[in-house]
């Protein structure tokens, strides 16, 4: 799986006429240790991604640039994480869109709800000009976008009831991600929606305080949700990437050459990592159901998506240019 994605990646690079970086365009760089920071866990896809990210690292600049995985959150959230990038205390990491648009508001835009309706029409936006355009705005508050990868399609779970229209979220207690879209979101859906920190949100849902979350497949199968969350919903409502991001000022002290070798990887373990989701979400699905998780997987996805219409009559004028032409390439 990840020799055919690293091939495919290859094949896209020379397409476009992209000279590789070689690890003798290094000589003379004294060697460097990056520290990739994230949030979930070792069996998570975030550890596909950078482990893969790791080894092409290493592999491609002969061992000058070498890569120290932190997952669990050790550094701190995904808001936290990247105030140290941008300050220099935390290298690198990969970080959920939702949080990342935190700080630069129009990568928000890709958190609107039933924005696409696949996971290739994601990537088309994604690997082009809209999602590059959208990287480079990183620079703006002392950050780097290097790649997208992805957390998914992301599906609602809780621990009270079978939800099949928005009319069962009435009342349920939701954790969201810390953006605004997603907690518009779901309370136009009827759901008591409660902004968290992922760490915050496992607690809740140990104690009881919060009936359920959102997230793709693979978080709820890592994490073992269905241990507290007996119910899940197949709504893909929200195709979430995820962003391999840099300090600025580490990016600024990497010369040239190492800068290319780090793009190219970090675009490279996002195919790997995308591949890894897409050929594991049935295997994890059907382990969830086998452990007693109780899956809808034909909800009433018309209903769902009516009743969010208030979120796109709000959004809409904001993400303006960038929300019509990312239209305008699904159509």
């Amino acid at each position: 799986m990840q020799r055919r994605s690293f091939l495919s990646a290859a094949a896209a690079a020379l397409a476009l006429g992209a000279t590789p970086a070689l690890a003798a365009d290094l000589d003379g760089m004294k060697p460097v240790t990056l520290r990739l920071a994230h949030v979930v866990n070792e069996k998570d896809a975030y550890q596909v991604a950078a482990v893969a990210f790791r080894d092409l690292v290493a592999e491609r600049s002969g061992g000058k640039i070498s890569v120290e995985i932190v997952p669990n959150a050790t550094l701190g959230d995904e808001r936290t994480l990247l105030e140290g990038m941008q300050i220099g205390s935390i290298d690198m990491g990969l970080i959920t869109n939702g949080p990342v648009a935190n700080f630069v508001e129009e990568m928000a835009v890709f958190e609107l709800p039933f924005l696409f309706p696949s996971r290739e029409a994601a990537y088309g936006v994604l690997d082009g000009e809209i999602g590059q355009e959208l990287l480079d705005k990183l620079a703006d508050v002392n950050l780097k976008g290097l790649a997208y990868a992805e957390r998914g399609f992301r599906n609602l779970t809780n621990s009270r009831r079978p939800v099949a229209t928005p009319a069962d979220l009435d009342g349920l207690r939701i954790r969201v991600m810390e953006n605004p879209v997603y907690t518009d979101s779901f309370r136009a859906l009827g759901a008591n929606a409660i902004p968290m920190a992922w760490t915050e949100a496992l607690t809740a849902m140990q104690q009881g305080t919060i009936d359920g979350q959102e997230n793709p497949v693979g978080v709820v199968y890592s994490f073992k949700l269905n241990e507290t969350q007996k119910y899940m919903t197949m709504t893909r409502h929200t195709y979430a990437p995820a962003v391999f991001v840099m300090g600025m000022p580490t990016w600024s002290k990497l010369p040239e050459a190492a800068q290319q070798i780090v793009v190219e990887a970090a675009h490279d373990a996002a195919a790997t990592e995308r591949a890894f989701n897409a050929d594991m979400e049935a295997q994890q699905l059907d382990e969830l159901k086998a452990a007693g998780m109780e899956v809808n997987e034909t909800p009433d996805l018309t209903a769902f998506q009516e009743a969010v219409a208030p979120v796109y009559e709000k959004y809409g004028e904001r993400f303006g240019d960038t929300l019509t032409r990312i239209r305008a390439e699904l159509n």
